[in-house]
């Protein structure tokens, strides 16, 4: 697709966008052993343990906006892997709270390096990650994603097997 090809809508131009950057973090990430799902839930429960927060998978799920179930399978893959260790919390026996091993610290700081850099040249077009472009499009990105969505009406028969 080239620019603005007509008729592109915005919900159209997110998707692929977001398609675009999720294979290229995976490409990045994949000679440290993780895919774009694993290193989103890494970099997150690293910034979240260095403020000094020892995350449940509910919080870790809800901070990332990935689905519970989706953290749990991603979690105990990591924890095979020996990056991550999955304990009980001690307040509340039915959640399991995460953090990086000492393995996983290190694969995580390797893998923000190598994002960072691989964000730079997805953002030189902007200008570079620093540039004010790139900040006034991180900026209508973060109101996009913190306005709710209104609730889906009922499902309606009428409008069945119709089209937007």
């Amino acid at each position: 697709m080239s620019k603005g090809s007509p008729g592109s809508t915005p919900g159209f131009l997110v998707w692929r966008l977001a398609t675009k950057w999720r294979v290229a973090v995976d490409r990045a990430v994949a000679p440290l052993g993780l895919t774009h799902a694993q290193y989103s839930l890494v970099a997150s429960l690293h910034g979240m343990q260095r403020s000094g927060e020892r995350p449940s998978q509910r919080r870790l799920a809800d901070h990332t906006g990935l689905e519970a179930l989706y953290v749990s399978k991603l979690a105990r893959a990591l924890e095979s892997a020996g990056l991550i260790e999955r304990t009980r919390d001690p307040r509340d026996p039915r959640a399991v709270q995460l953090a990086l091993t000492e393995q996983g610290q290190d694969v995580t700081r390797q893998a923000i390096a190598v994002v960072q850099e691989l964000l730079q040249q997805l953002l030189e077009p902007l200008g570079g990650l620093d540039a004010p472009r790139a900040r006034a499009f991180t900026d209508e990105l973060t109101t996009l994603l913190d306005a709710p969505l209104a609730p889906l009406p009922p499902n309606d028969e009428s409008i069945q097997g119709t089209t937007p």
